[in-house]
Formats: structure tokens, C-alpha cells, sequence
């Protein structure tokens, strides 16, 4: 059945020029949801609703999906959180809840807007213990795939890379053999096209920017201790089925942080907080944060 459209849409125009459009719904002070790699503001339709009879939550899509514009020359975490400002000054909102590469930009922009009061992170990327390369082994042949518009053959070539990372049903497929894989993948997003609606963006239209994504996640790896300066008051949450080096993030940040509070989710993994698992209790702890 078609998604009932629960919200309105609006726009801002970021220092750079490009048009940063957000999902809004809601009512009380603002309260803006950042988004992850591979996602666009239609994974917070569940928590953005839930906090939605407290709060006017803003969900933008951030560069390069959706309801936005390019991601533009010059592209990085300085870009990310002058669109976040941007949203802050037109909403005058000052809670901001950012998702892991989401999560990254949340921290960075609380470093550097003082219009952010609290941040609330869940599970940001950073690697304290294991750098990440800055180019992987497979991303020439993702990119090559993309290129040549071989986009099944592209997501089979990234599950079976860093399929690993994710949870369990996304490393079970990583174990398949590349055509049951790629077989697998057709059926699926044929399937997610017939679902796709309004302002929706299909899983596929996300793959080609995988690159951007990485790129901002490995921009902001390095020392931590710089975060000691964040003012805002930092909520840390986190799941249970997070991978040892999120733990240890959120462990090196709770120290750091000079006003953080840590919140962990029983048998929650990554992917808590969006629509497709189970985003109540984080719903949850973001209201009793942000009031």
C-alpha cells in the first residue's frame, strides 16, 4: 500500500547555493534528523512521527538524494554542516540527531554553530583503533560498475566487500555466490520500485554516491580530543549489535565530551533508529533528552 504522506516539505538554500530540501512534521520546538550513508529522509518516517506530538521534527535529505540539490564542487563535512546551519537558522531549532555518517556531521557542526544546544549521536563511524584506507580495494571496480550502468553487478561488488560491516541478514548475503547474489538483487529491486513513492528515493538511486559517503566518513577520522571544545549538551546511544569499533568510538567520545550522557539499546544494531527496524525506544530517549 502507498505511504500516506504524514508531512509537508520545505527548502533552504545552503551557503553554497544548493537547495537543501527536509520533510517537517509535527509541532513544539524543533528538532532536525540527520540521516546516514545509503538513506535519505524517508528512513525517519517512523521516528520522525514518533517524536512528532512533542516536537516539529525536520528531515532533510541530505546532498546529492532526494529533495536536495548536488553535492557540488569541493564537497565535504564543511559543506554537510554549512546546509545543517543553514536548517538551524531558517527552523530556529537547536536539538539535532545525527545517525552514523549522520552522527559525524551532528558532532562537527555542535564543535563549530552554537545554535546547537544538544546533539544526541548515534553510533558515528569513527575508527579510533583501525584506520580506514582512504580509497578501498574495491572501489575502482564499484565505480567502473556504476559507470558502465551496471548497477546489480555494482551492489553485488559492494555487499560482498562490506557486506561484513552490517548486520547479520546483510553478512548472510554476503556469503552467496556473486550470480545467486546478483539474481537475488534483480528480484529486489524490482520489488523496491513498486514501493517507491512521492518523494521516496529507490535503494539503487543511492548506490552511485557511495563514493561521496565513504569520503566524508574518512574525512573525519583523526584525533578525537578536539571534540573536548562541544559545549552542547551530547547524548551517545548506541545498540548492543554495534560493531566493536563504534563501541570503542562511543567509548573514547564519553570521556571526551565534557557534558555527554551514554545510552545503549538492547539487542538493537546499526540500523536502530530507521524505519525498517526498531526505532521506538531511540524515540524514546531523544524525547526525554531533548525536552
Amino acid at each position: 500500500m502507498p505511504r500516506e504522506k504524514t508531512y509537508t516539505t520545505g527548502s533552504v538554500m545552503s551557503k553554497d547555493g544548493t537547495s537543501i530540501g527536509y520533510r517537517q512534521m509535527g509541532g513544539g520546538p524543533g528538532v532536525i534528523l540527520v540521516h546516514g550513508a545509503f538513506c535519505s529522509s524517508q528512513v525517519f518516517m517512523k521516528l520522525g512521527a514518533a517524536l512528532s506530538d512533542t516536537f516539529t521534527v525536520y528531515i532533510p535529505d541530505r546532498r546529492g538524494r532526494g529533495l536536495s540539490g548536488p553535492f557540488g564542487d569541493d564537497y565535504g563535512i564543511r559543506k554537510e554542516v554549512e546546509d545543517l546551519d543553514a536548517i538551524l537558522k531558517q527552523t530556529d531549532a537547536h536539538n539535532v540527531f545525527g545517525m552514523s555518517a549522520g552522527a559525524l556531521i551532528a558532532l562537527e557542526a555542535a564543535l563549530c554553530l552554537p545554535a546547537i544546544h544538544k546533539a544526541a549521536l548515534y553510533e558515528p563511524p569513527f575508527h579510533p583503533d583501525n584506520p580506514i584506507p582512504a580509497i578501498p580495494s574495491y572501489m575502482p571496480r564499484l565505480d567502473r560498475e556504476i559507470a558502465e550502468g551496471k548497477v546489480v553487478q555494482a551492489m553485488v561488488t559492494f555487499i560482498k566487500n562490506f557486506g561484513r560491516r552490517f548486520e547479520k541478514k546483510v553478512l548472510l548475503l554476503s556469503i552467496l555466490p556473486r550470480p545467486l547474489l546478483a539474481l537475488f538483487l534483480s528480484f529486489y529491486f524490482r520489488y523496491e520500485a513498486k514501493r517507491v513513492k512521492g518523494d521516496d528515493v529507490p535503494f539503487q538511486a543511492l548506490l552511485p554516491i557511495w563514493h561521496d559517503d565513504y569520503r566524508l566518513t574518512v574525512e573525519a577520522q583523526g584525533a578525537l580530543e578536539r571534540f573536548r571544545a562541544v559545549r552542547a549538551e551530547v547524548l551517545l546511544l548506541g545498540g548492543t549489535k554495534c560493531s566493536a569499533s563504534m563501541k570503542r568510538a562511543l567509548d573514547e567520545l564519553s570521556k571526551i565530551l565534557p557534558n555527554a550522557k551514554r545510552v545503549e539499546f538492547a539487542h538493537i544494531s546499526h540500523e536502530g533508529p530507521i524505519d525498517r527496524s526498531k526505532p521506538e525506544p531511540v524515540a524514546e530517549a531523544l524525547r526525554q533528552f531533548f525536552l
